[in-house]
């Protein structure tokens, strides 16, 4: 699990931005959102503007280097915060696994450039590399003893060149290791806005409704959208030798998409990346930025709900009040995001939060300082 994140000088974040998943309290309730003293459900609330999706393209930002999944590096231009004189962003990680914990931190010129990485696993020096020292290496890990230590003009990472070109011995920090690169590959971001654009976990673009009609899911995706108050019945039509969803009014068949709201659409997306992350999926991190834009509160209550259930960690991201509420989460799993910083709810008041509190109501009354 993904137990820490900080990030500094990129994009809109200026001054280190900590997100700590371990800022959780003794809450006797809505327990399962909370794993080993790790949050594993959360919320992130911030007003337009505030750097929501730029939280998510910070995390996501190992992707490019560390996996060959989709990078999304179209989100990734201006790079670099605008006030910051230094020539690099720098991230930091920290991980949490059954053998241990493993630390990886690293600075970027863009979203191609890496300039050092060090690697600690541990507590212990696993791996590192400064570029700007020249092109030679530490590598500590052991079974990767005989790999040359010069990267030469390689942009490769340090991370992907002890992973592609060494057998590790199985011990406690190279299990670490192996796990923390499983992780990453694991790791999912979505947007509930327009198009299906996603960074990590998959390659390439997938038509959704393609997808859904060759995987058979058409009866499960109206079954899905009926429940969530869409009363539709769906079928599959061809035009050409191309499959086509509509929606069966008596007889009459309209295109799906045509009459379709942007709410809909967007429950189709949610429904199609669900599939992928439900029941025992390879999905380790899901990050859905906006995850409610075109909902109705009483249908974000039940896409959070829905979400509690999955085994990935998960963080959304939302400007919807209605949906910070102790039923659905817990103060602890709702973080503000300002320009104070990143802190949860429950740490943002001296006040001892209860299940009992509408903490919507406080929170408009600004008991938390957002």
């Amino acid at each position: 699990m993904l137990t820490k994140f900080e990030v500094t000088n990129f994009k809109n974040f200026n001054e280190k931005l900590s997100f700590d998943f371990t800022e959780s309290n003794n809450y006797e309730f809505n327990k399962e959102c909370v794993v080993n003293g790790v949050i594993n459900k959360t919320l992130v609330y911030g007003h337009n503007a505030s750097g929501k999706s730029n939280l998510g393209f910070a995390i996501f930002d190992l992707i490019s280097h560390l996996t060959d999944k989709t990078s999304g590096s179209a989100a990734y231009s201006n790079y670099l915060n605008a006030y910051n004189k230094s020539p690099i962003a720098e991230f930091r990680y920290e991980f949490l696994f059954e053998e241990g914990t493993v630390i990886y931190e690293y600075g970027k010129e863009n979203i191609e450039t890496l300039v050092y990485e060090r690697v600690y696993i541990n507590g212990n020096k696993y791996a590192s590399i400064n570029r700007n020292e020249g092109p030679d290496s530490s590598i500590f890990a052991e079974g990767a003893e005989s790999l040359n230590k010069s990267l030469g003009d390689s942009k490769i990472s340090i991370v992907s060149y002890i992973k592609k070109n060494s057998v590790l011995s199985k011990n406690l920090d190279n299990i670490c290791f192996i796990k923390f690169i499983k992780f990453v590959n694991g790791m999912l971001f979505f947007r509930s806005l327009g198009q299906n654009d996603y960074i990590g976990f998959e390659q390439g673009s997938t038509v959704l409704i393609t997808d859904i009609i060759e995987k058979e899911h058409v009866k499960d995706l109206q079954a899905f959208l009926n429940d969530a108050g869409i009363e539709c019945k769906l079928k599959v039509t061809k035009e050409g030798d191309q499959p086509n969803l509509v929606i069966d009014f008596d007889g009459k068949l309209l295109p799906f998409y045509e009459i379709s709201s942007h709410g809909t659409q967007s429950l189709v997306l949610f429904y199609y990346w669900f599939q992928r992350f439900k029941g025992d999926s390879k999905v380790t991190f899901l990050f859905i930025d906006e995850f409610d834009a075109f909902y109705h509160h009483s249908l974000s209550a039940l896409i959070i709900k829905t979400l509690r259930k999955i085994k990935a960690q998960v963080v959304l991201t939302t400007h919807n009040t209605s949906v910070m509420t102790n039923e659905l989460l817990r103060p602890d799993c709702y973080f503000l995001l300002n320009q104070k910083g990143l802190h949860s709810l429950a740490n943002s008041t001296v006040k001892e939060l209860r299940e009992a509190h509408n903490i919507e109501k406080m929170y408009r009354s600004g008991s938390f300082g957002g």
